[in-house]
């Protein structure tokens, strides 16, 4: 079966989002007052072209939307759009080189102008522009043309038949921006232009009225949203920093936010919360998986600033597949899996972990193997010379600074991890950022995950939707953060295989399903079990909580936590 006619299995034809998730009251928008978010990486900026943070991209879906977005069952659902073109409705063609999208009729901006073509052709302009930096760049993969026929459409053509041309201007990672708004604020003046990236005018149920960066957001309901009677609620607070446990106290505990996002707390710790009776949680799968990146490029200080973590220089010995597998083999995810997720959590190798049909059967990491790692380590030369207990080879030290944000489930992690590791030669520095500067697309911070000035860092991320194209595209060579790309891009390692590039470009083109597995699953093995750039933990549910007051709450692994927020109310 082609990809054209199920593209997983659901589509739904019509504007229905989101309309769709009515809660069953209707009255005036804004009748519910306040509603209160809370989210324990803080934002640093409401343009997710210019952040691959989960808190900058969820935060700037409130005020800006795509064409369409995915529900929490994955399936495609309109937004701004008339309808999700298709082979069968006319919207993509026949060979599969273009998909015309068209605006709803009537759309305006926040500030009471006209949604039009020209909007959509500039975000795919102003998201390629070879001189900038767009942390969504692999969305536009394939893109040869964004292309103005009326008013109220535009045709995406790519360079090849693209059986999944669902990438530009669908689901919360790839919104429209207004032209008129960013019109000087293409390529390397993208990260200048302040006013536009904190105040960003939009289509969404909300608008910004003051955004204080890692810090808090203000909203008010968006007089222009299209679904009358929506949002519920007259003004947004959306507080960001501190913990986890502080942000899932002030939810299920006393009752101050109204929703906690990203509860990454031991299940004890979270069950205990639950019991006050405040409010519930909310868990589910998707494709969330914590991992560790390793820097194949070097990191050092002694570098000039500019070349640090660049491709200019391979990292001196995490460059050696064999330390990398090294490092795999040491890990017991099991444990780490009980310690931090308990049933919330699921062992991984994989960084693609569902749906089903592009998750790997990789399970060579499963068992921790200390005394094979260090037979690895001896028969690539990697020996403790001086007898000080770390590992070296012509003068180099086995010396890892390992990094993650601020958390307590990531430290006791890394803590996990250095024994482990130091089991096996090699010794580790722990260094933990604050979420809202880790995660963080400030180009001038030495500290971003994207910059990775460490040798190792742990995170979790996830794709939107359920097909893993554009995801997998991220590790294609040129899309590895440096100076020219304002440290944008999400190779975070820097991984860079040309057999890699070329498989990415074929499954582009490829539209039988089970073809696209295989092709997926191959991607996901040289990634993971045959270069070890990446070590995968543990396949993580989302686990977020909600004041048992509100009501219209779907979580949604597959695209924006936020995404059907115009459809939160206060229950009586």
């Amino acid at each position: 079966m082609k990809l054209r006619t199920l593209l997983m299995g659901a589509i739904a034809t019509t504007a229905l989002a989101p309309a769709a998730f009515a809660d069953g009251h209707s009255g005036e928008r804004g009748r519910d007052g306040d509603v209160k978010i809370i989210y324990w990486q803080a934002p640093s900026i409401l343009n997710p072209y210019l952040s691959s943070g989960t808190k900058d991209i969820e935060s700037a879906s409130l005020v800006l939307e795509p064409m369409g977005r995915y529900d929490d069952t994955g399936a495609l659902v309109p937004y701004l759009a008339e309808e999700i073109p298709t082979v069968e409705n006319g919207g993509v063609s026949e060979d599969l080189k273009s998909i015309t999208w068209k605006l709803q009729s009537g759309l305006v901006w926040s500030d009471g102008t006209p949604v039009t073509s020209a909007d959509l052709k500039f975000t795919a302009d102003y998201c390629m522009d070879p001189e900038g930096g767009c942390a969504q760049l692999a969305k536009f993969e394939g893109v040869s043309s964004v292309d103005i026929v009326d008013d109220l459409t535009v045709t995406v053509t790519f360079s090849e038949a693209k059986p999944n041309p669902y990438g530009p201007f669908m689901g919360g990672q790839s919104p429209i921006i207004q032209a008129a708004q960013f019109k000087d604020c293409m390529g390397a003046k993208a990260p200048e232009c302040t006013e536009a990236n904190f105040n960003p005018i939009g289509t969404g149920p909300f608008t910004v009225t003051e955004f204080r960066p890692n810090d808090v957001i203000t909203m008010a309901a968006n007089e222009n949203f299209r679904h009358e009677g929506k949002p519920a609620f007259a003004t947004l607070t959306f507080k960001g920093g501190g913990d986890a446990v502080s942000a899932g106290r002030s939810v299920l505990e006393t009752g101050e936010y109204d929703y906690a996002w990203n509860l990454q707390l031991a299940p004890d710790v979270l069950a205990k919360m639950e019991e006050a009776g405040k409010g519930k949680l909310y868990a589910a799968f998707g494709t969330l998986v914590e991992r560790i990146e390793i820097n194949l490029t070097d990191p050092s200080p002694d570098l000039p600033e500019g070349e640090r973590s660049t491709a200019a220089h391979p990292h001196p010995f995490l460059s050696d597949l064999n330390v990398r597998k090294a490092l795999s083999m040491a890990i017991d995810r099991e444990l780490l899996t009980e310690v931090g997720y308990g049933q919330a959590g699921r062992p991984t190798c994989n960084v693609v972990p569902a749906p089903a049909l592009y998750a790997s059967d990789n399970t060579d990491c499963m068992t921790q193997d200390i005394e094979g790692a260090k037979a690895l380590l001896d028969e690539a030369g990697w020996v403790d010379s001086d007898g000080d207990g770390i590992r070296d080879k012509d003068g180099v030290k086995m010396s890892i600074l390992y990094q993650t944000s601020t958390n307590a489930v990531r430290q006791d992690f890394q803590a996990l991890i250095k024994d482990w590791w130091s089991q096996i030669g090699i010794e580790t520095e722990l260094r933990n950022i604050d979420g809202s500067v880790y995660f963080g697309g400030d180009p001038g911070s030495p500290d971003t995950f994207q910059r990775f000035y460490a040798d190792v860092e742990m995170y979790a991320n996830n794709f939107d939707g359920t097909d893993p194209e554009s995801y997998l595209a991220q590790r294609t060579c040129e899309k590895a953060p440096s100076p020219e790309s304002q440290w944008q891009g999400e190779n975070i390692n820097r991984f860079c295989d040309p057999e890699y590039d070329k498989l990415v470009a074929e499954l582009g083109r490829t539209g039988e399903l089970s073809k696209r597995g295989e092709i997926a699953k191959k991607l996901n093995d040289m990634l993971t079990k045959e270069s070890y750039s990446m070590l995968p933990l543990v396949d993580r549910g989302r686990v977020s909580g909600a004041s048992v007051t509100l009501g219209g709450v779907v979580l949604n692994t597959w695209d924006s936590e936020l995404w059907n927020v115009a459809d939160w109310y206060r229950m009586k």
